[in-house]
């Protein structure tokens, strides 16, 4: 659940939405336990400008990458490392579970221009083996890794 900063300066946006739209919105407030429909609307507003941030590229963010792929691809395990380690700077931690068949959920915890995490994304995400790629990316950031951009 997405708290507002309470030392943050508030300001107030008149929405006009039709019933329906409306409707799904309270019930989206209610399912998620937000405490009000601006900590909803909030959240989402954030959550837009962390993807359309994220494909411009140049923004520093903080993301995590799951991966699932197959362990028994000879090479795979190798060519993962390989391309982690070419962007030491911006993984920052992976954690994998083992599941069935031979198949591995890896998630990689990265930090750093959003263009340089969407390239190791793609790159792992082409290995022969690798089933599933994705990449979520927020503007928050994980404090002394890389210093927020003015």
């Amino acid at each position: 659940m997405v708290r507002e900063d309470s030392n943050e300066s508030l300001r107030r946006v008149t929405v006009s939405m039709g019933e329906e739209t409306f409707q799904t919105l309270d019930r989206l407030v209610n399912e998620r336990g937000f405490d009000s429909r601006s900590q909803g609307i909030a959240e989402m507003i954030h959550s837009q400008a962390a993807e359309h941030l994220g494909k411009v590229g140049t923004e520093v963010m903080a993301g995590n990458l799951t991966l699932v792929y197959d362990e028994s691809k000879s090479s795979l395990l190798r060519d993962l490392s390989r391309i982690c380690r070419g962007y030491i700077a911006e993984v920052i931690s992976s954690q994998h579970v083992l599941l069935e068949d031979d198949h591995v959920m890896e998630v990689i915890l990265m930090q750093g221009p959003a263009g340089t995490l969407r390239k190791i994304a793609n790159e792992l995400g082409t290995c022969k083996g690798v089933k599933t790629a994705q990449l979520t990316l927020t503007t928050y950031l994980i404090p002394q890794v890389h210093a927020k951009r003015n």
